[in-house]
C-alpha cells in the first residue's frame, strides 16, 4: 500500500503521449523505489505492470547495478523475466544475467547465484569464471578450484575463462606450483585451447615468484601470438631478476615480431632495470632509441632515470634528468623528488634533504608517508632523534600517517642514547598518532628500560599492554626481563621469568642466567639456586639428545 500514492504520482508522465523520452535515470529511480517499498514476505509486484512496456536489457541491468539490496535485485529479475503482461516479449540477455550474477556473488550470495543460473540453464563458463573470481578475492582458494573443475565437467572441457580464472586467482595468491599443475594438465588433456591470457598468466606467475627460465620456457612454447602485456611481463620478470641481457633478448623478439610493437611500458621497464643496476649508458640509450621510435617518454619513464641517478649518489645528474623532464613538458611528482631526498641522503648531505622537503611543501606538492620517512630515517642516521619526533608530528598535522618503521627508528635511536622517557612517551602517542605499535617498537622500548634500575613495573605496564596488542613475547624479551628483575634484585619475579622461559623452551642467556643464580645465593636461597640449576641442566641434556636423534 505504500507504494500506491507514489505509482500515481509517476502513472502520468508514463502513460503521457509526449514525445519525449523519459530518461533511463527516472525509471531506473522510480523502479528502485517501489523496490524498496515491497515486503518481502508478502510481495506485491502489482506496482511495476506498468513498467512492462518499458523493459529493456539495458534497463534491467541498470537497475540491478543500482539496488543495495541484493534480494530487491533478485524480485525485480524474477519479476522482469515474466513480467505480466509483457506486450513487447521482454526476455533476459546474457549481460543480465552477468549483472544478477555479479551483484549476488559481491554480497557472497553464491549458492542463490548457483540456483539462480541453474534452474533458468544459463550456467555458463564466462559466468562460471565470475565465481572463481569471486572466492578468490575471498580466499577460497579450495572453493575457486572446486569451481575450475566443475566448469570443466559441465562444459566438456571448453572452459578457457574459468581456466584463465582459476590461473589468475592462484597467482595472485602466490600458488604457482598448484597453478602449474592445473596448466600442466590442460596442456596434456588437449581439451581447451590455450589463449594468449592463459600464457601470460602463467608467465606473471612464474616471473612473480623469481622463476623467469620456466617464464621464458611458457613464452617459448605459446601456440599462439604474444600480445604486449606478455612481452612487457616477460621483460618485467628478466629485469626484476637482475638479468638485462634476457629482458633485451625478449624486447629485441617484440621489436622484430608483427604481431605488436614496443610500447611506453616496454621502454619504460627496460630504462628501470638499468637505471637500478648503474647502467646509465643503457638506460639513456634505450630513452634515444624510445624517442627515435616515436613513443613519448612519460613522467614514470624520468623517475626510473632519477631514481637510479639518486640510488647511485649521482645526484647532480638526477637533477639535470628533471630539468630535461620539465622542459618536455613533464611535471615533476612526488615520486621524483622522493627520490631526490634519497640521493642527497645517500651522499651524507641531510641538510639539503631538509631543506628539499620544505621546497616541495612551499611549491605546493604533498609530500607522502614515504617522502618524509626518508628524511625521519635520515635524522635517526645523524642521531638527531629529536627532529625525527619532530617530523613524525609534522606529518600527523598535515594528514600523513606516519608508518610503524619510521617510529621503530626513533626507538632504537632513542634507547641507544639513553633517552629512554622520550621514547616510552612516543610509543604511548602512538595511536593517537595514527598508528599502532608493532612487536619490534614494544621490544625496543621495552629492553631499553630493563637495562634501567626501578623501572619494572613500567615494564610490566607494556608487557601487559604488549598482550593485549596481540604480540606475545620471544626469548630475547624474556632474556631482557630476566636481566631486569635481577638488577632490581627481584627474585622472585626473575624466578618465576626463569621458569616461564623454559616453560616455553626458550634459550637463556648464559650471563644473564649467571647473574640470576648469584642474586639467589646473595638472598640466601641457596636450595633455589641449586633447583633451577639442576632443572637448567636436565633441560639442556634432554635438548641435546633430542638433536642427536634427530641427526
Amino acid at each position: 500500500m505504500a507504494a500506491q500514492p507514489f505509482r500515481k504520482a509517476i502513472a502520468k508522465p508514463l502513460c503521457s503521449s509526449s514525445t519525449a523520452p523519459i530518461p533511463n535515470l527516472s525509471l531506473v529511480t522510480c523502479i528502485t523505489t517501489i523496490l524498496q517499498n515491497i515486503n518481502p514476505q508478502n510481495p506485491d509486484y502489482s506496482p511495476l505492470r506498468e513498467f512492462s512496456s518499458h523493459l529493456t536489457p539495458n534497463l534491467v541491468i541498470h537497475v540491478i547495478k543500482n539496488q543495495n539490496n541484493p534480494q530487491h535485485a533478485l524480485h525485480f529479475f524474477n519479476w522482469a523475466s515474466n513480467p505480466n503482461p509483457n506486450p513487447n516479449n521482454y526476455s533476459h540477455t546474457p549481460l543480465c544475467y552477468t549483472a544478477i550474477t555479479d551483484l549476488l556473488l559481491s554480497h557472497s550470495l553464491f549458492s542463490t547465484a548457483f540456483s539462480l543460473l541453474r534452474h533458468s540453464n544459463r550456467l555458463s563458463d564466462n559466468l562460471v569464471c565470475r565465481f572463481i573470481n569471486a572466492l578468490g578475492h575471498r580466499g577460497d582458494i579450495r572453493g575457486a578450484i572446486h569451481w575450475f573443475h566443475q566448469a570443466n565437467t559441465f562444459t566438456r572441457g571448453r572452459c578457457v575463462f574459468s581456466c584463465n580464472a582459476i590461473l589468475g586467482v592462484l597467482v595472485r595468491a602466490n600458488r604457482v606450483n598448484i597453478a602449474k599443475a592445473i596448466y600442466d594438465q590442460v596442456l596434456a588433456e588437449a581439451v581447451l585451447e590455450p589463449d594468449v591470457y592463459t600464457y601470460t598468466t602463467m608467465i606473471r606467475g612464474f616471473c612473480k615468484v623469481g622463476k623467469v627460465e620456466s617464464a621464458r620456457k611458457v613464452f617459448d612454447e605459446m601456440r599462439c601470438e604474444p600480445n604486449i602485456v606478455t612481452y612487457n611481463t616477460l621483460i618485467h620478470g628478466f629485469c626484476k631478476k637482475g638479468d638485462m641481457d634476457g629482458a633485451r633478448r625478449v624486447f629485441d623478439r617484440m621489436v622484430e615480431s608483427q604481431s605488436c610493437k614496443p610500447d611506453v611500458v616496454s621502454f619504460t621497464t627496460l630504462i628501470d632495470g638499468y637505471s637500478k643496476r648503474g647502467g646509465f649508458q643503457e638506460a639513456l640509450e634505450c630513452l634515444k632509441e624510445m624517442v627515435e621510435r616515436g613513443c613519448s617518454p612519460n613522467a614514470v619513464t624520468y623517475n626510473a632515470l632519477v631514481e637510479g641517478l639518486c640510488l647511485s649518489g649521482e645526484v647532480d645528474e638526477a637533477r639535470k634528468m628533471m630539468s630535461r623532464m620539465r622542459l618536455n613538458g613533464l611535471k615533476d611528482d612526488v615520486a621524483t623528488n622522493t627520490s631526490l631526498l634519497k640521493g642527497f641522503c645517500i651522499v651524507g648531505k641531510s641538510d639539503e634533504a631538509v631543506k628539499h622537503l620544505r621546497e616541495m611543501v612551499s611549491r605546493g606538492m604533498k609530500p607522502d608517508v614515504k617522502a618524509y620517512g626518508v628524511v625521519v630515517n635520515e635524522y635517526c642516521k645523524i642521531r638527531k632523534p629529536s627532529e625525527a619526533v619532530l617530523l613524525l608530528r609534522e606529518m600527523v598535522v598535515r594528514g600523513v600517517k606516519p608508518n610503524v618503521s619510521s617510529f621503530n627508528a626513533v626507538f632504537r635511536v632513542l634507547v641507544d642514547e639513553g633517552k629512554i622517557d622520550e621514547g616510552l612517551h612516543l610509543l604511548k602517542q602512538m595511536p593517537k598518532m595514527g598508528c599502532s605499535p608493532n612487536f619490534l617498537s614494544y621490544c625496543t622500548v621495552i629492553c631499553g628500560l630493563c637495562e634501567v634500575k626501578g623501572r619494572m613495573q613500567q615494564v610490566e605496564e607494556l608487557v601487559s599492554n604488549m598482550l593485549q596488542n596481540g604480540h606475545n613475547l620471544d626469548a630475547t624479551m624474556y632474556n631482557c626481563l630476566l636481566l631486569g628483575y635481577c638488577e632490581d634484585r627481584d627474585e622472585e619475579m626473575a624466578q618465576k621469568t626463569v621458569y616461564d622461559i623454559m616453560d616455553k623452551n626458550f634459550v637463556i642467556n648464559q650471563d644473564i642466567f649467571c647473574t640470576f643464580v648469584k642474586l639467589l645465593c646473595a638472598k640466601g636461597k641457596l636450595k633455589e639456586a641449586e633447583t633451577v640449576s639442576e632443572e637448567m641442566r636436565r633441560r639442556c641434556q634432554l635438548n641435546g639428545k633430542a638433536e642427536t636423534e634427530e641427526h
